[in-house]
């Protein structure tokens, strides 16, 4: 990522600084290569506009004259910059790293200065054209963010977006509460949840704008062609209870067992680290204060102490940790706390653990495959001297998505908590040999996303489920989000089945999650510029995976110039203030984040136990940071530190 050169206090976009002896020593050869340089990347910039002649035939009014200054753009970066851009600075003339939202209006501005120097007449200037003026981008770029978000809130430019859990649905006070702390859209993501909860969600907003009368817009993320792990079997699973202790290792918690009666099992009342399936009449005779005695998996004698009954089963509590299989079958010893019982042997099966719960440990050098059928996951299969005998396995819920993979290309699970090299594609199983995770391994869960960033993915957008909820989205919404797009004919079968819908009223918000969307932005924004309503947002968890997380800042930044060009506001999102939202508490890294959002014309905030805090926090930075920053461009107001003044 270039940077601008230094420029003084007081420079503008084109207005000069430097002094007129300056000017005066610049050599003729310099202006006369600064000239030919900047008259050929003009040149440029016009000739390609015939190359996307039929783009910008197609777009949208209200976004015609925006196209046109991204293929400028496009054609500006064709050009390395750099050595151009230190001589105009030393000029005092423009550097060009600002004009992205009136690209041919700077370099005509720069040329005009540059020919007066040399004491040329402008005919050298090619073909005239009518380009945007600075104001006119910045109006642009004002006017296409109301069109698609609503009016801008009170003393804060930058909207807030919030993604709603799922208790929206029934927790009225809650989505009033948002709409009070500054949310001016809620987004709603159709991978999870039922339209009846959508539903919820959308009244429960309705309710409390008419309360209070803010504005305030709904978006709604169709899945896409969304990859992930499939279920894995919970009869493979090992499960462990512990009690928890304090520092010095003395039990402040134990465990909580839960004994169901074999015959109906159901599910625990309550929160259990664990379930064991009795017989009913070994519960009726049991009381609270009996104990049973077993072997765990590593032949260690345990204990539990049998508590409350409740619903036909019994609690049970451990203050020792223990391993047992799922649907194995242990001896407990019941040992009656009444003196004088009888003790007496008690078969118990272990229940197997809920899905969420379930998982595969994988570390660096394992193999992985990934099942194309519908096969339960499993953890590898080891023999008694620890041979491997059949290696992980879990099934995908897009096995299609395998048809062009390749061995050495890369994958990742689960946000690329855990990574890996593909070593073989075989007619039933994709073999992978895993290269990143903990050396201590780590768990690999069930709907967990799945990242194939060097493989050349030719999966349509949009879904038979997507099409089916575009239905209620054109009914409830006024923004929807295109999941996984990747090519320029996925924007245009969403309009397609707008059209279909009779829902053209909706705006369009690219969701830029892959490398291949990265790669063909312009394309993909050019496509979607067929609207009047377009939105562009960095989801940045998926692209951090797809494009390797050192490169992370280099392409949301790339981003963000390429949709400034074309006056696309930008939804800024994924992992803002995270920590803060799930924990109370945020690191100094995602404050800084946040703040770098102000660049965007939305941020957008992931749901969590402590969202309120981070809708309030989230306000008082954008709020503070709109007095220091515009886009790229520092905006000075007056400090009031005590060294601006003399001792």
């Amino acid at each position: 990522m270039t940077k601008d050169p230094p420029r003084t206090a007081n420079e503008s976009e084109v207005g000069p600084t430097a002094t007129p002896d300056d000017r005066a020593h610049a050599t003729p050869h310099l202006l006369d290569s600064l000239l030919r340089q900047l008259d050929k990347i003009r040149h440029d910039m016009l000739a390609l506009e015939g190359d996307f002649e039929a783009p910008l035939r197609a777009a949208h009014p209200d976004y015609a004259r925006s196209a046109v200054n991204l293929v400028h753009y496009l054609a500006l970066r064709r050009h390395d910059m750099r050595q151009l851009q230190e001589q105009l600075a030393v000029l005092g003339l423009s550097s060009l790293g600002r004009t992205e939202s009136h690209v041919l209006a700077g370099v005509d501005a720069v040329l005009t200065i540059l020919r007066q120097l040399a004491q040329r007449p402008a005919d050298g200037a090619g073909p005239r054209a009518t380009p945007l003026q600075f104001a006119e981008g910045k109006t642009l770029l004002e006017r296409h963010t109301e069109a698609l978000l609503g009016p801008a809130p009170a003393r804060r430019g930058v909207r807030i977006m919030v993604t709603m859990p799922s208790e929206a649905a029934q927790d009225y006070p809650l989505v009033r509460a948002l709409l009070t702390q500054g949310m001016n859209c809620m987004r709603i993501n159709c991978a999870h949840d039922t339209p009846d909860a959508w539903a919820g969600m959308v009244a429960n907003l309705r309710r409390a704008q008419q309360e209070l009368g803010v504005a305030c817009e709904v978006l709604m993320d169709i899945a896409g062609p969304k990859l992930r792990t499939g279920p894995i079997d919970a009869q493979t699973q090992i499960l462990k209870w512990r009690p928890r202790r304090d520092l010095t290792g003395r039990v402040t918690a134990p465990a909580s067992v839960w004994l169901a009666p074999s015959d109906s099992p159901g599910s625990p009342p309550d929160a259990a680290d664990a379930s064991l399936l009795v017989p009913r009449t070994f519960l009726e005779i049991a009381h609270a204060g009996d104990r049973l005695r077993f072997t765990d998996l590593r032949g260690k004698q345990r204990l539990l102490t049998l508590g409350s009954g409740h619903a036909g089963g019994r609690w049970a509590s451990a203050i020792q940790t223990a391993y047992l299989r799922a649907g194995a079958v242990v001896q407990l010893t019941h040992i009656p706390r009444a003196k004088g019982g009888a003790r007496c042997a008690v078969p118990a099966e272990v229940a197997p653990p809920p899905p969420e719960r379930t998982f595969i440990l994988l570390k660096p050098g394992d193999t992985l495959e990934i099942m194309r059928g519908p096969v339960a996951g499993a953890p590898a299969v080891y023999d008694e001297n620890n041979t491997l005998l059949r290696p992980a396995r879990i099934g995908c819920t897009l096995p299609e998505a395998f048809a062009t993979a390749r061995p050495n290309e890369t994958i990742w699970f689960d946000d690329g908590k855990i990574g890996g090299i593909i070593e073989a594609v075989e007619a039933n199983a994709v073999r992978v040999r895993i290269t990143t995770a903990k050396p201590t391994g780590d768990r690999l869960r069930a709907d967990k996303g799945i990242n194939l960033p060097d493989t050349a993915l030719e999966i349509p957008a949009l879904t038979a489920k997507d099409r089916q909820d575009l239905a209620f989205v054109a009914q409830h919404a006024g923004l929807v989000g295109l999941s996984f797009v990747r090519r320029p004919e996925d924007v245009r079968a969403l309009y397609d089945e707008l059209a279909r819908l009779d829902a053209q009223h909706l705006g369009v918000v690219l969701k830029i999650e892959t490398r291949t969307a990265f790669e063909r932005l312009p394309g993909l924004m050019l496509a979607a510029m067929r609207g009047p309503r377009v939105g562009v947002m960095i989801a940045r968890g998926d692209l951090a995976v797809e494009c390797g997380w050192e490169r992370m800042a280099e392409v949301q930044e790339e981003i963000l110039w390429f949709c400034e060009a074309a006056h696309i506001p930008v939804i800024w999102a994924t992992q803002v203030l995270e920590g803060l939202a799930k924990k109370g508490v945020p690191s100094r890294a995602e404050i800084t984040d946040a703040a770098m959002g102000e660049r965007a014309e939305c941020v957008m905030l992931n749901k969590g136990p402590h969202l309120l805090q981070a809708v309030r926090v989230l306000d008082d930075i954008l709020r503070r940071m709109e007095a220091h920053q515009t886009k790229k461009s520092a905006r000075l107001r007056s400090l009031r530190l005590s060294t601006l003044t003399a001792p």
